[in-house]
């Protein structure tokens, strides 16, 4: 029994660390989004600033994220058991990952600074989806399971 309490608990650490990397991006584009899309002249160091921040989010987003299937695997396989609604978590889970590197690829990646606020808008976009899928993980796992 003690195992699955630690196993649960680190599924909802690597969790939250993941929806956590999530928010403090959301926070530091919102701050860095006068310095990115007007015609400052310190906007490539801003740019700098973002791109090493995303680099260090992203190693403990991946950390995160692997976390979050390898608990949630093991939790299934010796606890839950491959119900409808693991299986429909799963996907949500494989779903949000699957949109939000297609929409980095397609529509983040592409943005160079100074940008225009509509394209900078591209980054909000990027934060609902994740919010989103994130919503409808949370509703799955503390209302139908």
């Amino acid at each position: 029994m003690a195992f699955h309490t630690i196993l649960r608990s680190l599924h909802i650490i690597f969790f939250a660390s993941w929806f956590g990397t999530i928010l403090a991006s959301l926070f530091l584009l919102k701050s860095l989004e006068s310095k990115l899309t007007g015609n400052d002249e310190n906007t490539p160091e801003f740019a700098a600033l973002l791109q090493r921040f995303l680099k260090l989010e992203t190693k403990v987003a991946d950390v995160a994220v692997i976390g979050v299937i390898i608990t949630g695997i093991i939790l299934t396989v010796f606890y839950h058991g491959w119900t409808i609604w693991v299986v429909v978590k799963s996907l949500l889970i494989i779903l949000q990952i699957a949109l939000t590197i297609s929409y980095i690829i397609r529509s983040v990646r592409t943005l160079t600074y100074p940008c225009t606020k509509s394209e900078y808008g591209s980054w909000y976009r990027l934060f609902g989806i994740s919010f989103t899928m994130f919503a409808l993980v949370l509703i799955v796992t503390f209302f139908l399971l």
